[in-house]
């Protein structure tokens, strides 16, 4: 058994469950139900309960360091009118890096200061704030930080979130949804045209297909069949949406490698190819199969 699934195996017999590792290709497969419960427990589970894959924490730094190049410059370009929602944003430590002292001194030859920067909005679908949350919150007021939780995305109005000049998400919804195609049209309804979504996936097959799955005897933790069963990697589907241009990259050093990836918003008249799903298993990040609806 891959050591991944022995730490998830951990955490739910922790929590009084069990599972069985099991792959798409297995002739009995997780209930999908089941599944969905045992995702619940590891969202809201706290303290040493926790699974150490669930980070909640990722600085500004880190989102820099894993994301594209161009996250960096595309943050930096933002100005007073302009929006950031971070998706996934646990606590909203990258949040509170851009909003306080230390996005300043990354950026000190930027002249950066709180009148030129942008509002950002958190997105977590468990309540992390800290106490250190509240008191930038309270000092900025809502026209600079916001924090929204207890909702996925899809079940926030767009009226009610309004529009964003970047959207992030570092293993975030983008890594652990069940309706892939869903959840990345309602990134790009979300996001202004000329806008960027900054993401990312772990053990998922590179566009030049020069990688293996990561864990022994598993696939990869993100898979995507065309109807006929062959098989379509992420990057070439992301690049079959309409009115985006999607740049991929694959970081074959980090341990599970990534890739990460650039959409850029050219058009409004944008169309994602639909997905359904057919394999769904608890994890951090879960283990999911696709299949692209004729």
């Amino acid at each position: 058994m891959s050591r991944r699934a022995l730490c998830i195996l951990a955490f739910l017999a922790s929590q009084t469950l069990t599972t069985q590792h099991s792959h798409a290709a297995d002739a009995v497969k997780p209930p999908f139900d089941d599944e969905l419960s045992k995702q619940d427990r590891i969202y809201r589970s706290r303290g040493e309960q926790r699974p150490d894959g669930y980070v909640i924490d990722r600085s500004l730094l880190s989102y820099a360091y894993t994301l594209s190049a161009e996250f960096d410059r595309s943050l930096a370009a933002l100005g007073p009118n302009d929006r950031w929602l971070d998706i996934g944003a646990g606590r909203g430590q990258a949040v509170l890096d851009y909003v306080a002292g230390r996005y300043d001194a990354m950026n000190a030859d930027k002249g950066t200061g709180q009148e030129a920067k942008a509002q950002a909005v958190a997105m977590s679908i468990e309540d992390r704030r800290t106490p250190v949350w509240e008191e930038a919150a309270a000092r900025l007021g809502p026209e600079r930080i916001r924090y929204l939780s207890g909702r996925r995305l899809s079940e926030y109005p767009l009226k009610e979130l309004g529009q964003f000049q970047l959207i992030s998400d570092v293993i975030g919804g983008f890594s652990y949804t069940t309706t892939l195609s869903m959840f990345i049209e309602r990134v790009l309804s979300l996001l202004e045209v000329n806008g960027n979504f900054y993401t990312v996936l772990q053990d998922v097959h590179a566009e030049d297909g020069s990688n293996k799955p990561y864990y022994e005897g598993s696939g990869f933790l993100t898979e995507i069949a065309r109807a006929d069963g062959s098989e379509l990697k992420v990057c070439p589907w992301l690049k079959s949406i309409t009115c985006v241009e999607v740049t991929c990259e694959l970081k074959s050093k980090w341990q599970p490698p990534i890739e990460v990836y650039r959409i850029h918003k050219t058009c409004s008249d944008v169309k994602v190819p639909a997905l359904s799903t057919i394999f769904y298993q608890a994890g951090t990040p879960p283990e999911r199969r696709f299949r692209l609806v004729d």
